[in-house]
């Protein structure tokens, strides 16, 4: 959507209302608040008995602010999506225990078409008689294929959400924000922090995934500059003048019930040392534009840590400056549990005035005074947000998840899926050359030896990347890029392939918005089509 031409309010903007993105109110003023951030901190979970909820005195009532249309929608969006895959491993034993008997084949195949919804590959079938059932193949190619189905049931549901998309692009834009780009940890658990944690619409913000929140400077600064030409050259998704700034979030993650084993695993599972490295990103990010552009040039950036159990955040507040701290944030799930018992009205004005609390601290954490009123609009969003999830979380899945380590089922390299926004679904490897991203991808290699190889189980990897249309050749020069990663996977990782362990797919995508997944072969790259 593009917002050329829109009245300009400028960093200050207030014409979307405090409430939420994509909602409008009147104005809510920021007050002083009766708690200190110093309690907030004390607060959080770290025993895994902790009930975010705040008590079994609650039952089952609901906070006041938690959107239950929002909560059940998602929650049947991701039980269908879930238990797609959930059905592979039953169906696949039930096929095994019959390879043997007459009419093998059409019972195989009837079995899959009616409990996974497509049909097996028909030559593996086939040679069941040879030998023992290639059970390992098998399992990569359901998983590939309720991958695919998965994504296009995602597509399909967007559709329906081009809406509340376009009222959330605006009520970022009115927090003064033409671009918000997250880098979060490529960890499976972070797949769903777009569109669940913090229930922002598919195609209003943009997320590239790195394992520990390390995102590339460089790339970073060359897609700022990309974004800043489209400004300049069309208009879009505004007009240079319009006082608008480009916000940068990175998201680090930690495990309250097990912080030292189910935290983030490229720092050790460290809380500290995680988000310390996310921060020193985002200053250099920061740096490095206001280094080597003129005229004032500089972004807005935001620090986020996620705790993957319960899906609750912390919010490092920045100060006037820009700068934040480790010390310095607002935890919603402390949030939920001093509000909960709360009218609307009040649990509104409780989120403003924690956040305008923090940005008052001392201490450790103190800052240079509050950062500018759409950043304080925008955090009060996100966090009024999140607590819908953990609404989510404590009514469908007691609160805390059971799988609270890593459970993903595949492994996604290049350039990532939009199409995946569901937790513990997917490890992501971002990377244009198996060299570069390597220790990205023998991070995701050692979580699935657990998981998968352990087991007897292959590793499956889908190598996907996007080709621009309006681009001649660009189609066939990003299949063969996908080959080119592939066989190189497989090289890297001969070991694991010539035992059957790694099985690898290939997908390409157009860079156009609404575009759909297709799935490769190497006869199909072969043949350029």
């Amino acid at each position: 959507m593009s917002l050329r031409n829109r009245t300009s309010h400028g960093r200050g903007a207030q014409r979307a209302g405090p409430y939420g993105l994509g909602t409008r109110h009147a104005a809510m003023p920021y007050r002083h608040a009766a708690t200190t951030q110093a309690a907030t901190v004390a607060a959080s979970p770290s025993d895994p008995t902790w009930d975010v909820a705040g008590g079994s005195e609650r039952g089952n009532a609901l906070h006041p602010l938690a959107n239950v249309e929002e909560n059940r929608r998602l929650f049947d969006y991701e039980r269908s999506v879930k238990d797609k895959f959930a059905a592979i491993i039953p169906v696949l034993k039930e096929i095994a225990a019959i390879q043997h008997e007459p009419g093998f084949v059409e019972q195989a195949q009837n079995v899959a078409s009616a409990r996974l919804g497509f049909a097996l590959p028909a030559n593996i079938l086939e040679d069941a008689w040879v030998e023992q059932l290639d059970m390992r193949t098998l399992y990569a190619h359901c998983v590939f294929h309720a991958f695919h189905w998965a994504a296009e049931r995602f597509c399909d549901e967007q559709a329906r959400q081009q809406v509340t998309m376009e009222q959330t692009l605006c009520s970022l834009f009115d927090c003064g924000f033409h671009e918000v780009d997250f880098s979060p940890c490529a960890d499976g658990r972070l797949m769903g922090l777009v569109t669940f944690v913090l229930r922002l619409p598919y195609g209003a913000v943009r997320r590239k995934s790195y394992a520990g929140a390390m995102f590339d400077v460089e790339a970073n600064v060359r897609h700022w500059m990309r974004t800043e030409f489209y400004r300049h050259r069309e208009g879009k998704p505004s007009l240079p003048d319009a006082g608008t700034r480009y916000l940068k979030i990175a998201v680090y993650h930690w495990s309250s019930s097990d912080p030292a084993h189910e935290g983030c695993a490229a720092h050790g599972s460290n809380e500290r040392d995680a988000a310390e490295a996310a921060l020193n990103r985002l200053v250099a990010f920061r740096q490095a534009i206001e280094n080597s552009f003129c005229c004032g040039a500089s972004v807005d950036t935001l620090l986020i840590g996620v705790d993957t159990d319960t899906d609750s955040i912390k919010v490092h507040v920045p100060d006037a400056d820009g700068a934040m701290s480790l010390f310095r944030y607002v935890d919603s799930a402390e949030l939920y549990r001093q509000s909960a018992g709360l009218d609307v009205g009040n649990a509104h004005l409780y989120v403003h005035r924690a956040i305008q609390e923090a940005a008052r601290a001392e201490g450790w954490a103190q800052g240079n005074g509050a950062p500018h009123e759409g950043m304080l609009r925008l955090m009060a969003s996100l966090l009024i947000n999140n607590l819908s999830q953990i609404e989510y979380v404590r009514q469908n899945h007691g609160g805390r998840y059971s799988d609270i380590g890593h459970n993903e089922l595949f492994i996604s390299v290049g350039e990532g899926f939009e199409e995946v926004q569901i937790r513990n679904l997917t490890y992501y490897a971002a990377m244009y050359t198996v060299e570069e991203g390597a220790a990205d991808l023998d991070i995701g290699i050692k979580i699935f030896t657990k998981l998968n190889v352990t087991h007897g189980l292959p590793i499956p990897i889908i190598v996907h990347y996007r080709y621009d249309s309006r681009v001649p050749g660009s189609k066939q020069r990003i299949m063969a890029q996908c080959q080119r990663v592939k066989v190189a996977i497989e090289a890297r990782y001969s070991e694991l392939k010539q035992r059957g362990l790694l099985v690898c797919a290939m997908a390409v995508q157009d860079k156009m918005p609404g575009s759909r997944i297709e799935m490769l072969n190497d006869e199909a790259v072969d043949n350029g089509h």
